[in-house]
């Protein structure tokens, strides 16, 4: 019999602490006095019951020899310690400022950069077994190496600019005629990219408008409920589905052992198509699975801990606990959604500026990735998240890059396929205007490339590069990518509704449940998130 969880509301009680520990029995049910569990101390003893001390008595009427003695030596050290180390600090504060600089940033502040370059790591794997999602990217034979220049594609759409925008219709807005280059100069710019799409209207008008229809829709719908009907009853999910009550009627589980980031993976979609613990037809489902999520918060000094061994885990929670609550605003969500960001804040490569496995550990690109689009769901849920964070994004950026930003790599320069698409992603949620050569050139490289059949993981990516760049190499992208998506979902039996990649490199370790997840968020593009540049961006405004 299925555990039956606290009313809707009940969602409220995320504010309270979130503590647990490896062996806790976390999810809902309906004997919970509580929705987080907080260890009990043993009873301190009772004053009785302390051993006493001997008294031990200390004649204080008059120092002895060697106290006089020790006082007088003493003094005499203090003066002389104190400028020897005076002098040291000093002499190091006259040289400081050759290891480190300030510059202007791209909006006028004052951020810090170091000249001296960090070295990152030049081999992509160790003798760790592979995350859930490790590069899974071109083979490196079809990745150009750094020291052989490939030909250059031709950069397409350079003057691109919103049609109709002339002193007229500044006129009928009562903006001066110099308005106008302002306000064109901020199309160029990523100023999209929020939640507004996922509405019920919107969301209707943005799939006609952005090349979805109504085979899109319908494979999303059946995507959700196969995802629903795998949740497990204490509400969360598993990539091995076969643990929910699926029972081994669909093939392909995974075999990555984290509740957290099967959790949060699948509520990504529910949130992406506008359902939340509050509205719609899924929100018991999203209800449930936020309860679940907010239970696997370890607090610590940093944050709260969402790890459970990966930092991808951590990422995943960080975007949906934040899209959560800028969707509605329920303040029960807020400290555990802050939490999340603080801890990736503190996870950060304090050198380099990316995120890979383990707090503080030199970064990769598609950890990198994740991390960053939890910092940006923060910051649409306004939440805090520190500036210094996003410069040094760019930092490790510029340390992967290749053909000055229009390809990247995964530790180091070599670029790949996949690795290209989170990099052009990431660039443009860091602020590269859209008349950057190297984002020009690398939305050429991906519509050259194409979508793929077997990679989920650089599709997912790609997708929403090409989605925001908008134009019409968006549109040569998604009719393919579109309906070979809606082809290869599976129609028959317990399996309806999914998808699964067996070629995917991310296959193996998150199975049916990661393929379905990552093809109903693709499909999603039309609404998911507004375009970052773009007429959709502009018109906001008026």
């Amino acid at each position: 019999m299925s555990k039956t969880l606290p009313p809707e509301s009940d969602i409220a009680d995320l504010a309270g602490a979130v503590i647990r520990t490896s062996d806790d029995a976390v999810g809902p049910s309906a004997s919970d006095a509580a929705p987080f569990r907080v260890r009990e101390l043993p009873p301190l003893p009772k004053a009785a019951d302390e051993p006493r001390l001997p008294r031990i008595e200390v004649d204080t009427s008059r120092p002895r020899w060697w106290r006089r003695w020790w006082s007088r030596r003493t003094s005499s050290g203090c003066v002389a310690s104190f400028v020897f180390h005076f002098c040291l600090l000093l002499g190091l504060a006259l040289v400081v400022d050759r290891t480190i600089g300030v510059g202007e940033g791209p909006w006028g502040e004052l951020v810090a950069g170091f000249n001296v370059p960090v070295p990152l790591d030049s081999e992509m794997g160790d003798d760790r077994s592979e995350p859930l999602i490790l590069e899974p990217g071109s083979t490196d034979a079809d990745a150009p190496t750094p020291d052989r220049q490939s030909d250059l594609p031709k950069i397409a759409e350079a003057n691109w600019e919103p049609a109709g925008r002339d002193d007229a219709r500044c006129a009928a807005f009562n903006l001066p005629p110099a308005a106008l280059n302002d306000w064109l100069a901020r199309t160029d710019a990523p100023v999209g990219g929020g939640l507004q799409g996922r509405g019920r209207d919107a969301r209707a008008a943005l799939v006609h408008s952005g090349g979805g229809n109504g085979q899109s829709e319908r494979a999303v719908e059946r995507g959700l409920r196969w995802l629903a009907a795998h949740q497990l009853d204490n509400g969360s999910w598993n990539f091995d589905h076969r643990k929910s009550v699926c029972r081994g009627q669909c093939r392909n589980p995974g075999d990555e052992a984290s509740t957290t980031a099967a959790t949060a993976m699948a509520l990504l979609p529910f949130l992406g198509a506008g359902y939340t613990h509050r509205q719609g037809e899924h929100r018991d489902v999203v209800n449930r699975g936020l309860y679940y999520l907010g239970n696997r918060a370890m607090l610590t000094q940093n944050g709260n801990d969402f790890q459970e061994g990966t930092m991808y885990a951590q990422g995943l929670a960080a975007i949906a606990l934040g899209e959560a609550y800028a969707m509605t605003d329920d303040p029960s969500l807020k400290p555990v959604a802050q939490g999340a960001i603080d801890f990736i804040v503190y996870a950060q490569d304090p050198k380099g500026g990316g995120w890979r496995y383990t707090p503080g550990e030199p970064g990769d690109t598609t950890v990198t990735g994740w991390q960053l689009m939890g910092l940006k769901s923060g910051q649409m849920a306004r939440l805090s998240v520190p500036s210094p964070t996003i410069y040094m994004v760019r930092r490790f950026l510029d340390s992967v890059q290749y053909e000055d930003g229009s390809q990247y790599g995964y530790l180091d320069r070599l670029p790949r396929k996949t690795t290209t698409a989170v990099g052009l992603l990431c660039r443009m949620y860091t602020g590269w205007r859209r008349s950057h050569p190297g984002l020009q050139r690398g939305v050429v490289y991906l519509s050259n490339w194409g979508p793929s059949r077997e990679n989920i993981y650089y599709d997912y990516y790609a997708t929403q590069v090409m989605h925001h760049w908008g134009g019409e190499l968006w549109n040569q992208w998604n009719v393919p990518m579109r309906d070979y998506l809606i082809q290869s979902q599976a129609a028959g039996g317990h399996e309806a509704g999914s998808w699964f990649f067996a070629r995917d490199r991310g296959a193996k370790a998150g199975g049916r449940l990661y393929g379905t997840a990552m093809a109903v968020m693709t499909l999603e593009v039309y609404y998911r998130y507004m375009p970052l540049y773009g007429r959709e961006s502009v018109e906001d405004e008026f």
